[in-house]
Order: structure tokens, then C-alpha cells, then sequence
């Protein structure tokens, strides 16, 4: 596989996602009947242009982990739609949606759990190629040397297991094997979350480095913000299953509007002992999806709430070029 040149075409959306809702049944009883909705995912639209990076956070549960399983049919949607490239992924399948999969890739939370611990780590940068049928043999066995060289590993690792290497290899092994299709777009799922200070640096110049290269678009799935602003082009916040600010990154850093984007600010740590940020703390703890507040989701922990954010829920709108906030406030 040669290597090739990649321009950027950042005015065109590669995935336009639409009205997107994931509730997921609970069940109860002898006969397992659905007596509640968690709802995880609730009327979330957003687009990621071509080339660019896109870092989702939000707060343990607030449904960020599942809108990128959802957009590439990992878990099935409640309903709503996810364009990719002109094409409607939830209309696709059999033969279709498989070959829309090679357009589509993942790079798991879990360096430990993503790999299988019986299949050399060679034979699992390899089984997309398999899937899909393509080149021989040798031609994969190929492709998995130039991915493995991509991400900083050697070419004897390649028949090696998973147990005998550290968490960050595992990572980089995982990011060969999202590559190895030469996808499009790629969901990272918290990909440097369970790694150290120093390994997450070098995954995150690894998967820029990737981006430019192959022409990657990303969509980044976070916690910690510090990376968000170092990675992502844009950043979308979510609370409770809601998007509540999307911006780009200068104009979010430098101007975030939603008051829970203003809490989350306030927690990130500055490295000068001299300079003392005040903290926005929210009272009380996240609401239940089983049973969300009416009106604005982030109402019964805001400390900025009047009567009417009660009542009614507050529209995903744009109110300066390219920023979006939910926030009767800001109105």
C-alpha cells in the first residue's frame, strides 16, 4: 500500500448526524417486560467536516461513548440518522453496511480488554483486511508491518500476544488496527484515558501525526479538556444525553457561554502555582437518564436557573458564527 497525499476540505461535512436518539429498555419481572427507558442519547445533531477533529466531552454517563458506538451501528439507534459521505448509515444492509465499514473505524477506551489475548497481535491488525478480502496473504502480512511502523512498533511484534505488551503498545496496536482498512473517519473512545501523563502525549502525537498523513477525520471522545484543546478542531459538550455548546476551539476556550461548559473550565488545573482559577461547583450530583429533569437537563445543578429553564427545554442554536449553545440564557 503506497503512501499518498491528503488535502483537507474542511467547508465539506464527512458525517452529518441528525436527530440522533439511543434509549436503551430496562426490564423487570418474570416475563422481562420494559418498564422504563434509560434515556442515553436524546436528540443530538452535529456535523464533523472532512480532515477535521471533533473532541466530545462530557461527564461519566452524559451519552458521549454512545453516540460514537451509534453512528457506526455498533448499537442499533432508537431513531434519528447519521449521513456519512452523502450516504444514510442506518439505511445500509448486509454487503452494504459492511463495505461502509471499512469507511468507519474504532479505537477502543480499553487497550486491555480491546484485543483478543489468543490471537497474536499480527493476526488482529490483520482480520479487517481478512474480512473485507483484501490483497493475499502476503499482502496483509505486509500492510500489518507498515501499520505496525506507523505506530512506533517493530516488525517482530507483530507475533507477539497482547500480555506481552504495556497498556500504551496496546493502544498504539490498537490504532494499527483501526488503520489498517485506511478508513475515512475514525471514533476515538477515550483512547488515552487509562494511559499515563507521558504515554498520552505520544498517543495523541501519534494519531495527529496518522491524521495528516492518511487524512483522518475524528471524532474524539473525552474526559480531560487539557487534551481536547491540544487535539480537536471543534468541541461539543454534552450533559445528561443533551448537546448543550459546540464551538471551535480558540472561541470555546476563550469564550465558553453554557454554564456547565463554564464549570467544566473552571476544573481544568493550571500548571503556576501563583495563579488561582475560582471553581464553579455544582451542587448535587447528575440526574438519573431513567428519569431526567423536565425543561434544561443541567436546571437543578445550574447556578444561574430561572422559572422559565424549568419548564421549557431551551433549542441547539447558533448564536455567533459556528457556535452553538442551549441555554434559555443565553437567549
Amino acid at each position: 500500500m503506497s503512501d499518498q497525499t491528503f488535502k483537507k476540505n474542511p467547508g465539506k461535512n464527512l458525517v452529518e448526524i441528525k436527530n440522533l436518539v439511543k434509549y436503551f429498555p430496562v426490564r423487570s419481572g418474570l416475563l422481562q417486560r420494559v418498564t422504563a427507558w434509560v434515556q442515553a442519547v436524546d436528540d443530538v445533531s452535529f456535523t464533523v467536516r472532512e480532515g477535521e477533529t471533533v473532541g466530545l466531552v462530557g461527564e461519566s454517563g452524559c451519552g458521549k461513548t454512545t453516540v460514537g458506538r451509534t453512528m457506526l451501528r455498533l448499537i442499533e439507534p432508537t431513531s434519528g440518522s447519521v449521513v456519512f459521505d452523502g450516504v444514510d448509515v442506518f439505511s445500509l444492509k448486509g454487503s452494504a453496511l459492511k463495505r461502509m465499514r471499512r469507511n468507519m473505524q474504532i479505537i477502543f477506551q480499553d487497550p486491555y480488554a480491546s484485543l483478543d489475548p489468543r490471537m497474536p497481535v499480527g493476526e488482529s491488525i490483520a482480520e479487517g483486511l481478512k474480512i473485507h478480502n483484501i490483497g493475499t496473504s502476503s499482502d496483509r502480512f505486509e500492510a500489518v508491518l507498515e501499520m505496525l511502523k506507523k505506530v512506533g512498533l517493530e516488525d517482530y511484534h507483530a507475533r507477539r500476544y497482547p500480555h506481552e505488551f504495556s497498556g500504551g503498545q496496546r493502544q498504539r496496536i490498537g490504532i494499527a488496527r483501526a488503520l489498517a482498512l485506511r478508513p475515512k473517519f475514525i471514533v476515538a473512545d477515550e483512547p488515552v484515558s487509562a494511559l499515563d501523563v507521558s504515554i498520552q502525549s505520544q498517543v495523541l502525537n501519534i494519531l495527529k501525526d496518522l491524521q495528516q498523513e492518511f487524512g483522518l477525520t475524528y471524532l474524539f471522545v473525552a474526559h480531560n479538556l487539557s487534551v481536547v484543546e491540544h487535539i480537536s478542531d471543534r468541541v461539543a459538550v454534552m450533559y445528561l444525553g443533551k448537546m448543550v455548546e459546540m464551538a471551535p476551539r480558540d472561541e470555546f476556550f476563550r469564550n465558553p457561554l453554557h454554564p456547565y461548559t463554564q464549570a467544566l473550565m473552571s476544573a481544568i488545573p493550571i500548571p503556576d502555582p501563583t495563579i488561582r482559577r475560582e471553581r464553579i461547583i455544582l451542587p448535587g450530583d447528575v440526574p438519573s437518564p431513567l428519569n431526567p429533569p423536565s425543561g434544561c437537563r443541567f436546571h437543578p445543578r445550574c447556578p444561574v436557573a430561572f422559572d422559565h429553564c424549568k419548564e421549557e427545554e431551551p433549542a441547539f442554536r447558533e448564536v455567533s458564527p459556528d457556535h452553538w449553545v442551549a441555554c434559555w440564557r443565553i437567549e
